[in-house]
């Protein structure tokens, strides 16, 4: 009982650190913003969101693995391979945004160069489609912890 409560609890912190980072990315991809402490700064925000997917993850199989119902229990469940599938496409879509906030970066350091208007939208528009698709785990996370989609 206190292992399952821990490990939803380590899960349920790894969510809310991504949401959060997730958000700051956002926040941050603005074009009347972009200055050189904020292309450094989502360069930091990126890797801290990108720990706490891992950790999302990690927290996500631990529960399967280690938690009450049991591995047979979840992974029987369409809506687990639904909330996968929501989180893989996630981080495929967030790839771009990370590559470009690295060269920002790297250009920034190397020339003293600022990412251009239209660059600074491309990222926010991928950071919000990302946003909007990690909105949607959670109503399959809630009907899969209530038994549907057995």
């Amino acid at each position: 009982m206190t292992q399952e409560a821990l490990l939803a609890y380590a899960h349920f912190l790894a969510i809310l650190t991504l949401v959060v980072f997730l958000a700051s990315e956002a926040a941050l991809c603005r074009p009347e913003w972009i200055n050189p402490q904020v292309v450094e700064r989502l360069a930091k925000v990126d890797a801290i969101y990108a720990i706490a997917a891992v950790a999302v993850l990690a927290t996500g199989f631990l529960r399967t693995w280690l938690g009450a119902k049991g591995m047979g229990w979840y992974w029987s469940n369409p809506l687990l391979h639904l909330k996968l599938a929501l989180f893989i496409a996630v981080g495929l879509i967030s790839i771009k945004p990370t590559l470009m906030f690295i060269r920002w970066r790297r250009e920034l350091r190397a020339s003293g160069a600022l990412p251009s208007a239209d660059q600074v939208r491309l990222a926010r528009r991928l950071v919000m489609v990302e946003a909007h698709l990690v909105a949607v785990i959670p109503l399959a996370a809630v009907f899969l912890a209530r038994g549907f989609g057995k």
